[in-house]
């Protein structure tokens, strides 16, 4: 396929072959760390129950790559082990078959040891479970963002008849500039492939399963969007819309209740709750996914952008009031320096002020520095928490407990400011100090590009 480095393997496997599940690890232990007489493993990046993820380098391109180390259940009969080689196969498949800078690439794939190894597109970042972990829900406008590339990966893929039947936190990876990546199409298949799955095990996250999956029928692409609304309910609420203490009660809950009302998510939340929908029938297609995301992304630059024209019929009407003013003052003028020429012994009254002479009272300035800055925050109390972050990507400025009497300071634009509780800031835009509010209600401001 142009533009990859993918390689295609056959691999036939004798009837009575069998998987020595402990011989890897104790060749690592000797220092063995060759797959494949090309991929040196460098070290590990994580594991889970069906295997372990390394870090490797191909010798032969001298890149970076990441390898998938998957290890079938040692109890396995020969038949669930075949059924396992090939569902290993296809995942390395189904990706390949995809291009698109928010699908993870695929470039070999090799049995070795026993085992099957993924060679992939190393991507050196969290992914958005441990992004949580780290930092806690995430700003409903960088939320948008991923969803808006995530949604634009899976159209990709159902568009080629390809389904992902896994998305959830941890297989959503976050690269450079902004990059959203969605990785592990280990459960992906096709329209076209045989279902392959065992039909007495359950493949797939319980509580980002969507309810008619859970109910054994056959996934579709409105499936995949379920799934999809139950990761960015997860990123703007910090925990998942259905979490139980074991996977059938997790199971049950998809089945039969609502999820929890959501406190963060904004406009955000009538997207997330379209697709959330029980009945396949009445979620939200792509098409209205996407013209609904285009809105809430859109919606405070659209909001930023009409508030100059505003301002300018408000200029439009004080330049008429003011150009009456003026008129009349001439007038009466005119009429003074008349009545002063007919009667020689009157003069103009000493110290008279028309009320647009009158001094006014002054405003307050502005902290040092303030007017100079498109962003400055301080802050004034001890809940000053700040998300300070870039539309259009999700770079990340800053997003922490500002420290009372400390300062922040941004002159780059666009920007997006998120203050959980802007009674406790001192917050200036554009060299305009904002209203602080009720103590706990929280802030955002979309500052425009232009």
């Amino acid at each position: 396929m142009a533009g990859r480095d993918f390689v295609r393997y056959e691999v036939r496997l004798p009837r009575r072959a069998r998987v020595e599940t402990g011989m890897f690890c104790a060749m690592v232990q000797r220092g063995e760390t060759s797959i494949a007489s090309r991929y040196r493993l460098v070290s590990e990046l994580g594991s889970g129950a069906m295997g372990t993820v390394w870090r490797a380098h191909d010798e032969r391109l001298n890149r970076a790559v990441a390898v998938k180390e998957l290890r079938p259940p040692a109890d396995l009969t020969d038949d669930e082990r075949a059924t396992f080689y090939r569902r290993t196969l296809r995942e390395a498949r189904t990706p390949a078959q995809l291009t698109h800078p928010s699908i993870i690439d695929v470039y070999d794939v090799v049995v070795e040891h026993g085992c099957p190894w993924i060679v992939m597109e190393l991507v050196e970042a969290p992914n958005l479970d441990q992004l949580i972990e780290r930092d806690g829900p995430l700003p409903s406008a960088k939320v948008a963002e991923i969803a808006r590339q995530l949604l634009d990966a899976l159209s990709t893929a159902h568009n080629a008849g390809i389904l992902h039947r896994d998305i959830k936190p941890s297989n959503v990876l976050f690269g450079e500039n902004g990059r959203v990546v969605l990785t592990d199409f280990g459960l992906a298949i096709t329209d076209r492939s045989a279902r392959i799955t065992q039909s007495d095990s359950f493949m797939g996250s319980p509580a980002y399963v969507a309810p008619e999956v859970a109910r054994g029928e056959k996934a579709t692409p409105q499936s995949d969007l379920w799934s999809l609304g139950a990761t960015l309910y997860t990123a703007v609420e910090g925990r998942p819309p259905y979490d139980r203490e074991t996977v059938m009660a997790t199971l049950s809950a998809v089945l039969t209740e609502e999820p929890a009302t959501m406190q963060r998510a904004g406009t955000l939340a009538p997207v997330i709750n379209g697709l959330l929908q029980k009945n396949p029938t009445r979620r939200l297609t792509h098409a209205r996914v996407t013209d609904r995301l285009e809105r809430v992304i859109a919606g405070p630059r659209a909001k930023q952008r009409r508030q100059p024209a505003a301002r300018h019929r408000l200029l439009v009407a004080l330049g008429l009031v003011a150009a009456t003013f003026l008129t009349f003052g001439i007038g009466a003028t005119a009429l003074v320096m008349g009545l002063m020429r007919d009667d020689p012994k009157r003069t103009a009254p000493v110290n008279a002020q028309s009320p647009l002479t009158q001094p006014t009272q002054a405003v307050t300035a502005a902290p040092g520095g303030a007017p100079g800055h498109v962003l400055y925050i301080k802050a004034t109390g001890d809940n000053c928490k700040v998300y300070i972050g870039m539309p259009g990507n999700i770079e990340v400025l800053y997003n922490q407990l500002l420290p009372k009497g400390q300062t922040l300071q941004y002159d780059q634009r666009p920007l997006t400011a998120v203050l959980d509780d802007p009674a406790s800031c001192e917050t200036w835009v554009n060299g305009t100090l904002k209203p602080a509010g009720p103590s706990g209600q929280r802030a955002e401001y979309d500052i425009p590009k232009t």
